[in-house]
């Protein structure tokens, strides 16, 4: 019996783990990391359920870190399989999970040289090593051609939107076909393609990040501009924590194109993330991958100025002058954007600006919800600079735009399982579903098995 056990991305946003099995074999779709809340991040040091060298293949959906950054560990616990995605994914990846063990071995060292973490030594979950190591196990394949997998199945990639190289997944195995979404983008977004129709499905597992809600509409450049000017009419600076990957090259195509219209003439933009820097040369590399001419795809890269170093972006939070800066994490659960939070985010003249989905126990999610303060680095850091939450420029399609991708299918799937969002987004989008087309749908818990 082919069966499907959820191991990360359910009931929550982070984690996306998804296991099909038979007869012994064993396809893992997503590998991501834990983050948010403690009892979640702690998950991620916890024995994986399954050997991982019994995993015959992982089929990555996109790189972003809660779908690929548990892939060093498993293969430092013994994964040999291999590793199926994209092209764009294999390359963002190699990015991401290098950036993510350099940041864990550094934050590790920090922690034991600062003495605030409770564990003696601090240990990262996996380092630059790990990651190097990981990326010998890709096969990048094309989208839209049949690959089969180790194990007999048949995968079948399909464009996402979302960020670069992000698709869903078709696994044909033992006469079931399985489709999952992974994570949904935006139709008529600017810079990404429209998530591309699947048409048949036995199975079909579906984000909800916005399940419950619609994105606020307006235009996003306007929308943008005004939370600039309004910042540097105070003389302040506008912080925004950005994904590397993504929403970080979105933003800077926006402020190019208010750039274009003569506004923000003065105004430096900084993009403080060197794997932000990496992943907007990566996204011209592929063009294939988004809808930008090559002439606009090289606009936005020339857009802001590069901040590739720590002496670079100490240098630029003591500049008094008003600007914008532009750095990861988008949560601010790590990375230089933290420096820049403690730096501006007492000063009442700045802004802090969201974009995407805050997940519960970040830091964003907490400043999003009115936090007075914040801790970072040990210390609690005081939020009296504005928080704003410009939801428009989120990457994930909300619950209009999942229905309109699943309006593409020609018949209903015999069960569509509802991940990869809080409990009240994932019933909402279940009951709306339910109602909507009358397809049998249910939210899987953590662990929870089903026989397909």
């Amino acid at each position: 019996m082919l069966t499907i056990k959820f191991l990360g991305g359910a009931g929550t946003v982070t984690g996306s783990k998804h296991l099909l099995e038979i007869a012994g074999r064993r396809v893992l779709v997503d590998c991501g990391l834990f983050q948010g809340l403690k009892n979640l991040r702690e998950l991620n040091w916890a024995r994986f359920p399954v050997d991982p060298r019994s995993i015959d293949a992982v089929v990555l959906t996109h790189a972003h870190l809660d779908h690929s950054g548990y892939l060093p560990k498993l293969v430092r616990d013994g994964f040999r399989g291999r590793i199926f995605s994209t092209e764009g994914t294999r390359d963002v990846a190699e990015r991401i999970l290098m950036d993510s063990g350099y940041l864990q071995e550094r934050d590790a060292e920090y922690a034991n040289r600062k003495g605030f973490s409770k564990h003696k030594p601090a240990m990262p979950l996996y380092g630059v090593h790990d990651a190097e190591r990981t990326m010998e196990f890709f096969s990048p394949i094309k989208v839209h051609a049949p690959t089969l997998l180790p194990g007999g199945a048949t995968l079948t990639l399909r464009r996402a939107g979302h960020i670069l190289g992000a698709a869903t997944a078709e696994i044909e195995w033992e006469g079931r076909r399985v489709v999952f979404s992974g994570d949904l983008g935006r139709y008529d977004d600017p810079v990404m393609v429209d998530p591309e129709a699947v048409l048949d499905a036995d199975y079909l597992v579906v984000e909800s990040t916005y399940g419950d809600r619609k994105h606020h509409q307006g235009d996003p450049t306007e929308r943008l501009g005004e939370a600039i000017e309004r910042t540097v009419r105070r003389g302040g600076t506008l912080v925004i924590p950005a994904f590397a990957v993504g929403r970080a090259q979105s933003l800077l195509y926006h402020i190019w194109k208010l750039k274009q219209t003569g506004r923000l003439k003065l105004v430096p933009v900084y993009l403080d993330s060197p794997m932000a820097i990496d992943a907007s040369d990566i996204l011209c590399a592929h063009p294939d991958g988004h809808r930008m001419p090559a002439e606009v795809c090289r606009g936005i890269c020339d857009v802001a100025t590069y901040v590739r170093d720590v002496e670079a972006s100490k240098a630029v939070m003591a500049n008094p002058i008003a600007k914008v800066i532009i750095s990861a994490s988008g949560m601010a659960t790590g990375g230089r954007v933290l420096h820049h939070i403690k730096a501006f985010g007492p000063d009442s003249r700045s802004t802090i600006l969201f974009l995407g989905f805050q997940a519960a126990g970040t830091r964003g999610r907490a400043m999003v919800e009115g936090a007075a303060e914040v801790k970072i680095h040990g210390e609690w850091i005081p939020i009296r600079a504005e928080v704003a939450d410009l939801s428009m420029l989120s990457a994930h399609a909300d619950a209009d735009e999942i229905l309109r991708w699943l309006s593409g299918f020609r018949r209903p799937p015999r069960q569509t399982f509802i991940v990869h969002g809080e409990a009240n987004a994932s019933e909402a989008l279940r009951a709306r579903i339910a109602s909507q087309k009358a397809w049998q749908c249910s939210v899987p818990q953590q662990d929870e098995t089903f026989e397909l």
